[in-house]
């Protein structure tokens, strides 16, 4: 008996091709009338804030379903003691590649900028802006169990659905209504995102035109060298250092698995915001086979600290400055520097343009002759930003297969078959539905082989 159901043309198709038009169409506008993609800046802003006022709930919601349902805490700790050490390590190893690849090419030797360098203080003082370790690590815990859904802040969410998650679990079977009325909440939250998305090409057009028009075009020809040296660094620790550990360890393919987020790392593209694609990280992840519990602790506190994109970054930027005003930073000096920045990144993880004011911020404390040279790369710093934000989504990504792996918590069946194409992700509601019967061909956006 023939059992295949009549397929339908995945809807969302069309709304990733209007992005890329947006995109393109933007830089024309920047380009060509400058006011014009100035005035238009709005429309970028308030697409990456409605993703924002998202994200919050979708922790929310997602932890506490995760740690909820399960019955020993001693899961969730395992899988956060584990993500963490293996975040720090991972950091460790993009700061690595960034000092190797920075010192072997050299890109602003010869520029000799000292004379002409500026604008660096200004990003320094909104830097020290944010505070110290200690100050961050205070900030972790919100001012009320509400709060922390409204603050915007990611670690507060994080903190309070944690603690919302096992008081449900030690309250057994009596929790089980809450847990319902948590799941049905998720939906909602889901249901609203995909409303918001399909604003994504209007987003994707305000924010390229701004860029544009502030910078020109000649001011990205002149830096071509830095980007170029950056990109292709973060493509070789992606599908380089990330790829060879994901197959080493889960017998997974970067590429396949890079397929099977291309809609996530458009949508990065489109808002320089790694934060704009964690929702669908997050449904995508749980759609793969990796459980609930793993996805909820991973994700989130990988958009914490787990900052590869970020810490290759702030490593040759600060080798560009420095080589650009003819001040080389020795060895030991950038060591010392760039621990100092991956420490201070971690609280403006996920933010648009954080990395720059990072940067300043670490030049200013260690090396205060440099601060002005974080002028000359602010006219980049939003093409840079996509890259930054796309290799911590790629390493957030690698790193949920990885450890749900590694604790045992992810499905190798189902991984296959999702990454083979042959259970496609529900795109109409961003909630995997399954194979419950209720789910038919009117309910769900069919995504062709």
């Amino acid at each position: 008996m023939d059992t295949t159901q009549p397929k339908r043309r995945d809807r969302t198709h069309w709304l990733y091709l209007a992005v890329i038009v947006a995109v393109i169409a933007g830089i024309f506008v920047g380009w060509l009338a400058p006011k014009a993609g100035e005035a238009v800046a709005p429309l970028g802003t308030i697409f990456v804030n409605l993703i924002k006022m998202m994200i919050a709930p979708v922790i929310f919601c997602t932890i506490v379903l995760g740690i909820g349902s399960i019955r020993k805490a001693a899961t969730v700790g395992k899988v956060g003691g584990l993500a963490i050490g293996y975040f720090l390590i991972m950091s460790t190893v993009a700061l690595g590649i960034g000092l190797v690849v920075g010192n072997l090419i050299h890109p602003g030797t010869g520029m000799n900028i000292a004379k002409t360098a500026k604008a660096g203080a200004e990003y320094a003082k909104t830097a020290h802006a944010a505070g110290g370790t200690w100050d961050f690590i205070t900030n972790i815990v919100p001012t009320t169990l509400l709060s922390s859904l409204t603050s915007g802040s990611v670690l507060q969410a994080l903190f309070v659905a944690l603690l919302v998650g096992f008081a449900i679990q030690a309250m057994g079977t009596a929790g089980e209504p809450i847990l319902r009325g948590v799941a049905s909440i998720q939906k909602l939250v889901f249901r609203i995102l995909v409303m918001i998305l399909w604003l994504a090409p209007i987003g994707a057009f305000g924010a390229m035109a701004n860029v544009v028009a502030k910078t020109g075009l000649d001011a990205v020809l002149k830096l071509a060298t830095l980007m170029i040296a950056f990109y292709l660094t973060c493509l070789i620790f992606i599908f380089g250092v990330l790829g060879a550990l994901l197959w080493a360890v889960s017998r997974v393919s970067i590429l396949k698995l890079v397929r099977y987020l291309a809609r996530e790392f458009l949508l990065i593209v489109a808002t320089s915001s790694s934060e704009s694609a964690l929702p669908r990280l997050i449904a995508k992840m749980e759609h793969l086979g990796v459980d609930r519990t793993t996805v909820g602790v991973v994700v989130p506190t990988g958009y914490s600290f787990n900052l590869d994109g970020t810490a290759i970054y702030l490593t040759m930027a600060s080798l560009f400055i420095a080589e650009a005003m003819g001040k080389p930073l020795n060895l030991g000096e950038q060591i010392g520097l760039l621990v100092f920045m991956i420490v201070a990144s971690k609280g403006a993880a996920g933010v648009t343009g954080a990395g720059l004011a990072t940067l300043a911020g670490g030049l200013q404390s260690h090396r205060p002759d440099l601060l002005d040279g974080v002028g000359v790369i602010v006219g980049i710093d939003r093409f840079m930003s996509e890259a930054r934000a796309l290799t911590n989504f790629a390493g957030n990504s690698v790193a949920t297969v990885l450890i749900g792996t590694w604790t045992k918590t992810v499905d190798v069946d189902r991984v296959r078959e999702v990454l083979d194409r042959r259970l496609p992700f529900d795109e109409s509601t961003m909630v995997d539905h399954g194979d419950a019967p209720s789910a038919g061909p009117e309910e769900k956006d069919l995504v062709t082989a």
